[in-house]
């Protein structure tokens, strides 16, 4: 991305549109948190929420995405400033604050939101960031993204995910109570499932090298920043359940097996809903797949 250029066309002729930077830190900062969800899907809590006297720190930007995790986002102008260890610091911090952060979302919200402490995130937004960034990042057993970002004339912004790791296993909740899961559904699904599950899988991942997966407790998610499709498995009539970041009404015919589910309460996220229940019509579905994918 350090040699992206942008331009603009009048009557067919490319006018170059300049670059800017910010000078303060506190400018990306403000543009990402009024834009929060616009950008990444997230819904701001707080901005330089304090840690308290005894870790004296302060969080730049505290907020909970679209699948009910907890996130953590730390900004720097600067390639050189260490933001990585200081949001893990953070994340650490968060994890043994539970109900602390649960109090800003009821507060937030005036409801009480079931937060999914599975896969809590930090998200590093800087200009630039260095291969020792990207190296370290995949020594760490945690949900890390690191955003460039991009300024052209003080109007236009970029963002662009340029590097990603993820933890190999979901941090266990201490509820004593065990729940059914989407492991457990995919498990008792049967052949036939996982068989539509890995071509699913298989047509995902080829959209583009930007597509990551997260196994929630009752979904899966697979999103670039944000969510494009959402998977449940109905183990019982051995059928897939998909949600698409498409909006119902812009579809041309929709097939029997889809409908609107914008007003309709639901696991994960997306206003389309389509049923699979065979290889057949995995094959139709993948079309609106697509268009999902380069929504988001």
């Amino acid at each position: 991305m350090a040699d992206l250029k942008l331009y603009s066309f009048t009557n067919g002729k490319a006018n170059s549109i300049q670059p800017s930077e910010f000078k303060l830190e506190r400018e990306i900062q403000k543009l990402c948190e009024t834009n929060l969800e616009v950008f990444f899907g997230i819904k701001f809590l707080a901005s330089e929420y304090s840690t308290g006297n005894k870790h004296k720190g302060r969080i730049d930007t505290l907020g909970i995405d679209e699948n009910n995790c907890p996130v953590i986002i730390e900004y720097k102008l600067d390639s050189k400033e260490n933001v990585i260890n200081q949001g893990l610091f953070y994340l650490d911090w968060l994890m043994d604050h539970k109900a602390d952060f649960e109090m800003i979302c009821f507060k937030t919200f005036d409801k009480t939101i079931e937060v999914d402490w599975s896969n809590p995130r930090l998200l590093c937004i800087a200009r630039d960031f260095t291969k020792y960034d990207d190296y370290a990042i995949g020594q760490i057993n945690r949900n890390i993204e690191l955003i460039r970002y991009r300024i052209f004339e003080e109007q236009y912004v970029l963002f662009e995910l340029a590097s990603t790791v993820q933890q190999k296993e979901s941090i266990s909740s201490t509820s004593q109570t065990k729940y059914k899961g989407i492991a457990d559904y995919r498990e008792s699904a049967g052949q036939s499932v996982i068989d539509m599950i890995t071509q699913l899988e298989d047509f995902i991942f080829s959209l583009g090298d930007d597509v990551q997966k997260k196994e929630l407790k009752y979904y899966y998610a697979y999103s670039r920043i944000r969510n494009f499709v959402c998977l449940e498995i109905i183990a019982r009539s051995k059928a897939l359940k998909l949600y698409l970041k498409q909006d119902f009404k812009s579809i041309k015919d929709p097939s029997e097996n889809m409908r609107d589910v914008s007003e309709v309460g639901h696991y994960g996220t997306g206003d389309t809903e389509i049923i699979i229940n065979n290889l057949d019509e995995l094959e139709k579905a993948k079309k609106h797949i697509e268009d999902s994918y380069n929504l988001s």
